[in-house]
């Protein structure tokens, strides 16, 4: 079976390449996340540095109370996402304080601008082997 990108599920996902030589892959891995999490915390300035993942693919770079910030990488293919988190700080938060409905407001609210600044390309689609198809977004 194929596969694309892994991505957080419910997560908003937006598509770039990194298009390298072998030899300096790393390098430009780096640039890209230095980059998107520069403009990221200018966009959207609640969020805060975070180093973790999510399962064994998706990096977290960048959190908030309501969401985490963070990127996928196959075969060049990056997928750059925002999702609600989901570990047991944010649930004993919420078991407070409800935090569900403001999460979602507030995702609903950044989704526009996350997709316009960090979208290269949109998954229009996927075979029935799980390999998607992209196609570029407009200028």
């Amino acid at each position: 079976m194929g596969r694309s990108v892994s991505f957080p599920t419910g997560a908003v996902v937006a598509y770039q390449v990194i298009e390298v030589d072998d030899d300096d892959w790393d390098f430009k891995y780096q640039v890209l996340v230095e980059d998107i999490m520069a403009q990221a915390r200018e966009a959207f300035p609640s969020l805060e540095q975070f180093n973790g993942w999510r399962g064994r693919e998706d990096r977290i770079l960048l959190r908030n109370a309501f969401a985490d910030f963070g990127i996928s990488v196959y075969c060049g293919l990056c997928a750059i996402w925002i999702v609600a988190r989901d570990d047991n700080h944010y649930w004993d938060s919420d078991s407070i304080v409800s935090l569900k409905g403001r999460t979602d407001q507030w995702l609903s609210q950044i989704e526009r601008c996350f997709l316009t600044l960090f979208s290269q390309y949109r998954c229009i689609g996927r075979f029935s082997n799980g390999e998607a198809i992209y196609e570029p977004v407009a200028a």
